[in-house]
């Protein structure tokens, strides 16, 4: 699904214009992005969070070049489902049939 369907699915679903439905997600996206950015976390109940990962200071290797370069720690943006949005695509019949 393309953020185009989705936007088309939302549009159906509540009756809103498509342009009004695209200006909220692209808002929305936009709040998240810069939230991350600045270190804050989204808590959205019952859906999941949106969190900056720590990743520690490591060697990496240039396999090409055979050289060994330091990589800094840094900070990488990460999603985690809640246990309710888990479980419904675990017990969706859907899901498994698309896995399959």
């Amino acid at each position: 699904m393309t953020k185009a369907d989705v936007i088309a699915e939302i549009s159906d679903k509540t009756g809103i214009d498509k342009a009004d439905v695209t200006v909220t997600l692209e808002k929305f996206f936009s709040v998240v992005k810069d939230s991350l950015a600045e270190g804050e976390n989204i808590y959205v109940r019952g859906f999941g969070s949106f969190i900056n990962k720590k990743r520690a200071k490591k060697v990496a290797r240039n396999i090409s070049k055979n050289t060994a370069m330091v990589i800094d720690e840094h900070f990488i943006p990460s999603f985690k489902p809640a246990k309710v949005f888990v479980e419904q695509v675990k017990t969706s019949d859907k899901a498994k049939v698309s896995a399959e």
